[in-house]
Protein backbone atom coordinates (compact mmCIF):
# COMPACT_ATOMS: atom_id res chain seq x y z
CA UNK A 1 0.00 0.00 0.00
CA UNK A 2 1.63 3.29 -0.90
CA UNK A 3 0.90 6.73 1.51
CA UNK A 4 -0.91 9.23 -0.10
CA UNK A 5 -0.07 12.46 2.17
CA UNK A 6 -1.43 14.88 -0.98
CA UNK A 7 -5.18 13.99 -0.24
CA UNK A 8 -4.38 15.69 3.47
CA UNK A 9 -3.89 19.30 2.04
CA UNK A 10 -7.28 20.31 2.58
CA UNK A 11 -7.39 18.62 5.97
CA UNK A 12 -4.13 20.02 7.81
CA UNK A 13 -5.33 23.23 8.86
CA UNK A 14 -8.39 21.05 10.44
CA UNK A 15 -5.76 18.50 12.42
CA UNK A 16 -3.62 21.57 13.48
CA UNK A 17 -6.23 23.36 14.83
CA UNK A 18 -6.89 20.99 17.45
CA UNK A 19 -3.11 21.96 19.17
CA UNK A 20 -5.37 25.05 20.63
CA UNK A 21 -7.23 22.51 22.33
CA UNK A 22 -4.95 19.76 23.31
CA UNK A 23 -2.75 22.71 25.01
CA UNK A 24 -6.16 24.89 26.57
CA UNK A 25 -6.81 21.11 28.12
CA UNK A 26 -3.35 20.31 29.12
CA UNK A 27 -2.10 23.86 30.71
CA UNK A 28 -5.56 24.29 32.34
CA UNK A 29 -5.63 20.89 34.00
CA UNK A 30 -1.53 21.28 35.05
CA UNK A 31 -2.46 24.33 37.05
CA UNK A 32 -5.40 23.00 38.81
CA UNK A 33 -3.46 19.99 39.39
CA UNK A 34 -0.44 21.69 40.27
CA UNK A 35 -2.26 23.98 43.49
CA UNK A 36 -4.15 20.83 44.27
CA UNK A 37 -0.69 18.66 44.08
CA UNK A 38 0.68 21.24 46.58
CA UNK A 39 -2.34 21.23 49.08
CA UNK A 40 -2.41 17.04 49.17
CA UNK A 41 1.41 17.18 49.40
CA UNK A 42 1.10 19.40 52.30
CA UNK A 43 -1.58 16.79 54.01
CA UNK A 44 0.67 13.95 53.49
CA UNK A 45 3.38 15.54 55.64
CA UNK A 46 0.86 17.12 57.93
CA UNK A 47 0.46 16.35 61.69
CA UNK A 48 -2.70 14.99 61.22
CA UNK A 49 -2.81 11.45 61.06
CA UNK A 50 -6.33 11.75 59.18
CA UNK A 51 -5.85 14.24 56.33
CA UNK A 52 -2.18 12.18 55.94
CA UNK A 53 -4.30 8.91 55.12
CA UNK A 54 -7.30 10.80 52.98
CA UNK A 55 -3.99 12.12 51.13
CA UNK A 56 -2.58 9.15 50.79
CA UNK A 57 -5.81 7.14 49.39
CA UNK A 58 -6.63 9.48 46.69
CA UNK A 59 -2.81 9.05 45.78
CA UNK A 60 -2.95 5.59 45.36
CA UNK A 61 -6.80 5.29 44.12
CA UNK A 62 -5.82 7.73 41.03
CA UNK A 63 -2.31 6.60 40.23
CA UNK A 64 -3.23 2.73 40.81
CA UNK A 65 -6.24 3.36 38.07
CA UNK A 66 -6.02 4.36 34.24
CA UNK A 67 -7.03 7.39 33.12
CA UNK A 68 -9.04 6.74 30.92
CA UNK A 69 -10.80 5.23 33.07
CA UNK A 70 -11.16 7.94 35.30
CA UNK A 71 -12.00 10.36 32.07
CA UNK A 72 -15.23 8.07 31.30
CA UNK A 73 -16.60 7.49 34.94
CA UNK A 74 -16.25 11.32 35.01
CA UNK A 75 -18.01 12.07 32.21
CA UNK A 76 -20.48 9.06 31.99
CA UNK A 77 -20.68 7.94 35.79
CA UNK A 78 -21.03 11.21 37.56
CA UNK A 79 -24.01 12.57 35.61
CA UNK A 80 -25.68 8.84 36.29
CA UNK A 81 -25.25 9.58 39.78
CA UNK A 82 -25.76 13.87 39.89
CA UNK A 83 -28.27 13.82 37.00
CA UNK A 84 -26.41 16.86 35.86
CA UNK A 85 -24.35 17.13 32.40
CA UNK A 86 -21.01 17.16 31.77
CA UNK A 87 -19.62 18.68 28.73
CA UNK A 88 -16.81 16.88 27.32
CA UNK A 89 -14.49 19.58 27.64
CA UNK A 90 -14.71 20.20 31.48
CA UNK A 91 -14.70 16.74 32.21
CA UNK A 92 -11.30 16.24 30.24
CA UNK A 93 -9.84 19.46 32.16
CA UNK A 94 -11.28 17.70 35.66
CA UNK A 95 -9.80 13.86 34.69
CA UNK A 96 -6.37 15.08 34.13
CA UNK A 97 -6.46 17.61 37.02
CA UNK A 98 -7.49 15.24 39.20
CA UNK A 99 -4.94 12.69 37.77
CA UNK A 100 -1.81 14.80 37.65
CA UNK A 101 -2.60 16.33 41.25
CA UNK A 102 -1.97 12.88 42.41
CA UNK A 103 1.61 12.52 40.98
CA UNK A 104 2.57 15.76 41.38
CA UNK A 105 1.97 15.70 45.41
CA UNK A 106 4.33 12.93 45.37
CA UNK A 107 6.71 15.05 43.72
CA UNK A 108 6.40 18.08 45.75
CA UNK A 109 6.06 15.79 49.10
CA UNK A 110 9.57 14.44 48.43
CA UNK A 111 10.74 17.57 47.44
CA UNK A 112 10.06 19.04 50.72
CA UNK A 113 11.53 16.73 52.37
CA UNK A 114 14.81 16.61 50.09
CA UNK A 115 15.24 19.99 52.41
CA UNK A 116 17.86 20.29 54.56
CA UNK A 117 16.51 19.96 58.03
CA UNK A 118 18.67 22.82 59.19
CA UNK A 119 16.74 25.25 56.97
CA UNK A 120 13.65 24.57 59.41
CA UNK A 121 16.01 24.68 62.34
CA UNK A 122 17.67 27.89 61.85
CA UNK A 123 13.97 29.36 60.95
CA UNK A 124 13.12 28.18 64.37
CA UNK A 125 16.08 29.85 65.72
CA UNK A 126 15.21 32.90 64.29
CA UNK A 127 11.87 32.85 65.84
CA UNK A 128 10.16 32.80 61.93
CA UNK A 129 6.66 31.17 62.09
CA UNK A 130 6.04 27.73 60.75
CA UNK A 131 4.02 28.71 57.98
CA UNK A 132 6.17 31.83 56.64
CA UNK A 133 8.97 28.95 56.83
CA UNK A 134 7.44 26.34 54.82
CA UNK A 135 5.68 29.44 52.58
CA UNK A 136 9.10 31.72 52.14
CA UNK A 137 12.31 28.81 52.98
CA UNK A 138 10.84 25.95 52.47
CA UNK A 139 8.70 25.50 49.12
CA UNK A 140 11.12 27.77 47.18
CA UNK A 141 13.86 25.13 47.28
CA UNK A 142 11.71 22.29 47.31
CA UNK A 143 10.06 23.67 43.97
CA UNK A 144 13.71 24.63 42.14
CA UNK A 145 14.64 20.76 42.69
CA UNK A 146 12.09 19.42 41.77
CA UNK A 147 11.25 21.70 38.49
CA UNK A 148 12.89 19.33 35.96
CA UNK A 149 10.46 16.37 37.35
CA UNK A 150 7.32 18.80 37.24
CA UNK A 151 8.28 19.24 33.56
CA UNK A 152 8.51 15.84 32.83
CA UNK A 153 5.20 15.25 34.36
CA UNK A 154 3.72 18.27 32.01
CA UNK A 155 5.36 16.65 29.17
CA UNK A 156 3.48 12.95 29.99
CA UNK A 157 -0.20 14.95 30.09
CA UNK A 158 0.64 16.27 26.96
CA UNK A 159 0.87 12.92 25.20
CA UNK A 160 -2.15 11.28 27.31
CA UNK A 161 -4.05 14.35 26.59
CA UNK A 162 -5.03 12.17 23.34
CA UNK A 163 -7.14 10.14 24.96
CA UNK A 164 -9.77 12.82 25.38
CA UNK A 165 -11.17 11.19 21.70
CA UNK A 166 -12.91 8.97 23.38
CA UNK A 167 -15.46 11.34 24.90
CA UNK A 168 -15.45 13.26 21.17
CA UNK A 169 -13.01 16.13 22.40
CA UNK A 170 -11.97 17.70 19.13
CA UNK A 171 -8.06 17.41 19.92
CA UNK A 172 -5.53 16.13 17.74
CA UNK A 173 -6.05 12.72 17.21
CA UNK A 174 -10.03 13.85 17.18
CA UNK A 175 -9.49 15.40 14.20
CA UNK A 176 -7.66 13.01 12.58
CA UNK A 177 -9.78 10.54 13.09
CA UNK A 178 -12.71 12.22 11.45
CA UNK A 179 -10.44 13.21 8.39
CA UNK A 180 -9.59 9.61 8.29
CA UNK A 181 -13.10 8.76 8.36
CA UNK A 182 -14.07 11.52 5.73
CA UNK A 183 -10.66 10.22 3.24
CA UNK A 184 -11.69 6.28 3.83
CA UNK A 185 -7.89 6.62 4.71
CA UNK A 186 -7.04 6.81 8.36
CA UNK A 187 -2.78 6.04 8.44
CA UNK A 188 -1.91 9.24 6.61
CA UNK A 189 -3.88 11.25 9.26
CA UNK A 190 -3.14 9.56 12.27
CA UNK A 191 0.79 10.06 10.67
CA UNK A 192 0.31 13.32 10.51
CA UNK A 193 -1.33 13.48 14.35
CA UNK A 194 1.58 11.58 15.40
CA UNK A 195 4.09 13.95 14.29
CA UNK A 196 2.07 16.66 15.51
CA UNK A 197 3.03 15.08 19.45
CA UNK A 198 6.40 14.27 18.96
CA UNK A 199 6.70 17.60 17.58
CA UNK A 200 4.99 19.08 21.16
CA UNK A 201 6.76 16.59 23.48
CA UNK A 202 10.00 17.38 21.96
CA UNK A 203 9.79 21.70 22.31
CA UNK A 204 8.42 20.97 25.48
CA UNK A 205 12.04 18.53 26.32
CA UNK A 206 13.98 21.15 24.88
CA UNK A 207 12.35 23.71 27.03
CA UNK A 208 12.30 21.33 30.04
CA UNK A 209 16.02 20.83 29.77
CA UNK A 210 16.90 24.71 29.21
CA UNK A 211 15.40 25.17 32.43
CA UNK A 212 17.30 22.17 33.72
CA UNK A 213 20.44 24.70 33.00
CA UNK A 214 19.71 27.38 33.89
CA UNK A 215 19.34 25.91 37.75
CA UNK A 216 22.36 24.41 37.16
CA UNK A 217 24.11 27.82 36.75
CA UNK A 218 21.90 29.49 39.46
CA UNK A 219 23.60 26.74 41.98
Amino acid sequence: MNLDFQQLGPSISYILQGIQVTLQIVVLAALIGFVFGIILALCKISRFKVLAWLANIYTSVFRGTPLVLQLIIIYTGLPELTGIKIEAYPAAVAAFALNSAAYISEIIRAGIQAVDKGQTEAAMVLGVPPQKTLRHIILPQALKNILPALMNEFISLTKESAIVTVIGVTDVMRRAYIVGGDLYSYLEPLLVAGLIYYVMVMILTLLGRKLEGRLKKSD
